[in-house]
């Protein structure tokens, strides 16, 4: 968007998540690396979510998904609900016509569909009573695409890790396998500074 001359104003919905602090420094420093005219300061929204998940791995850090889970492991309840009702209505009292969000062709999640963002596209605009276009610009295309058409960008700040360490990837989650994984399928190197090497998984 900023390569086709668009301001952009990045959001980050702060929910009380183990990963938190880690993600928002990543996030600031990839920022400062893409830093141009259109490019607004970084807008934090806090959404907390720590009364509704409970006892959630996600806000504990008991029982991380490691490297040998299956996707549906790291199902965050109403994910995109959440962070979708907080961001459209600031885009609208802030005269902000759309929020784009980067969910994949692969995701499985029920909150992820086609199907999901229309409707809840039409009930965010009935509710507000204007119009905030819901954007998916990857959800057609794989993570590996992604990251090849990313690659000119400073991926080393983008994260992933759902378990930090030292503000670092741990290199043994769920997300950090799979983000490994994406680098090789890409065909990149991986400049990802993790904690501990890669698992071995029997």
């Amino acid at each position: 968007m900023l390569a086709e001359g668009r301001n952009v104003q990045p959001l980050y919905i702060r929910s009380g998540l183990l990963w938190e602090a880690a993600e928002l420094a990543q996030l600031q420093r990839f920022l400062a690396a893409v830093q141009t005219p259109l490019l607004q300061g970084l807008q934090i929204l806090d959404l907390p979510v720590a009364d509704l998940y409970g006892p959630h791995w996600s806000i504990t850090g008991n029982n991380v998904p490691d490297a040998s889970s299956t996707d549906d492991a790291v199902f965050l309840p109403g994910r995109n609900v959440l962070l979708l009702a907080k961001a459209v209505i600031w885009c609208q009292l802030h005269n902000a016509h759309a929020v784009a969000l980067a969910t994949l062709g692969s995701n499985p999640f029920p909150d992820a569909t086609a199907d999901f963002f229309a409707s809840y596209e039409k009930v965010l605009t009935n509710a507000l009573g204007g119009k905030v276009a819901i954007l998916r610009p990857y959800a057609e295309v794989s993570k590996k695409a992604v990251m090849q058409l990313g690659r000119h960008l400073p991926l080393e700040w983008t994260f992933s890790c759902i378990r930090p360490v030292n503000l670092h990837h741990c290199g043994q989650c769920n997300k950090c396998s799979e983000r490994r994984t994406a680098f090789s399928d890409a065909g990149m190197a991986d400049v990802t500074q993790y904690e501990r090497e890669q698992p071995c998984i029997a």
